[in-house]
């Protein structure tokens, strides 16, 4: 049985998680950490079993609780620092907190190496996500010309999505004609959003919405939309539980849930 900590634990994601390690029989919850609700029962205030009291220190949860893998789902602001805690504690992660850099990714390989932990970086836990990105690696073979409008709640502080950085990535491997010369005039500055190598990326961000996104492709005389829908955060689980799974089959660091995937 693993132990898990939960690093954002109040969270809408960490919720989630809290409550798929309290449907699974190989995980238990090790410990809960987040700003929020400080001391109450998580157990209680999101009616399951155990009793694990909300923690705001990392690192002293991770002393206290000795969890076998951390999940995180925090802010941009302060993930680098909870990795850098956790790594440091030896202590294996699964991260799904976004605003993670190349250069971060970099530094977390030296990191990872030298204390000899492995960690989990995905941008996005959804199945039906990573099927569309690779589908639309797939497409960019043959349509090169293609955007992406990624659609999410108004409670999420990046942009554009880190599913929409590494969709970008991914079409940019195998596209051939990455530079379009475009003769665009802006009346509103961003209008046409941001650009990746000559794919341009739009954010959306409104109530209502949970995870969404549609890469559009076009070509002479026809048009190809690949779009993936999360309508519940439940849709991100069993994500998340196959990188727990997978942990120890690792080394270092992998970005990106298709690492773990065969297609």
């Amino acid at each position: 049985m693993k132990r898990v900590l939960v690093n954002g634990a109040r969270g809408k994601m960490g919720e989630e998680v809290v409550k798929l390690i309290d449907r699974k029989e190989d995980l238990e919850l090790a410990g809960a950490v987040d700003l929020v609700d400080v001391d109450e029962d998580i157990g209680e205030l999101l009616s399951l079993s155990g009793e694990v009291e909300i923690e705001t220190d990392l690192k002293l949860a991770i002393a206290d609780k000795s969890p076998d893998v951390i999940v995180d789902f925090t802010t941009p602001q302060v993930v680098m620092e909870n990795i850098k805690t956790g790594l440091e504690a030896g202590v294996d992660m699964v991260v799904g907190t976004t605003g993670i850099t190349e250069v971060d990714i970099e530094n977390l390989e030296v990191l990872a190496m030298e204390t000899e932990t492995n960690i989990i970086i995905a941008p996005n836990f959804a199945i039906g996500a990573i099927l569309m990105m690779e589908f639309s690696k797939m497409a960019a073979k043959y349509l090169d010309q293609a955007e992406i409008i990624e659609l999410h709640h108004d409670q999420k502080l990046d942009a554009p999505s880190g599913t929409a950085i590494k969709t970008a990535e991914l079409i940019n491997q195998v596209r051939k004609n990455k530079k379009v010369e475009k003769d665009v005039i802006e009346k509103i500055p961003g209008a046409r959003g941001g650009e990746q190598e000559g794919l341009n990326i739009h954010s959306v961000r409104l109530p209502g919405l949970v995870a969404h996104q549609e890469v559009i492709f076009g070509g002479v005389g026809q048009t190809l939309k690949i779009r993936h829908d999360s309508i519940d955060r439940r849709s991100f689980m069993p994500g998340v539980k196959l990188a727990i799974d997978k942990l120890k089959n690792i080394d270092g660091v992998v970005y990106g849930l298709d690492n773990l995937m065969k297609f």
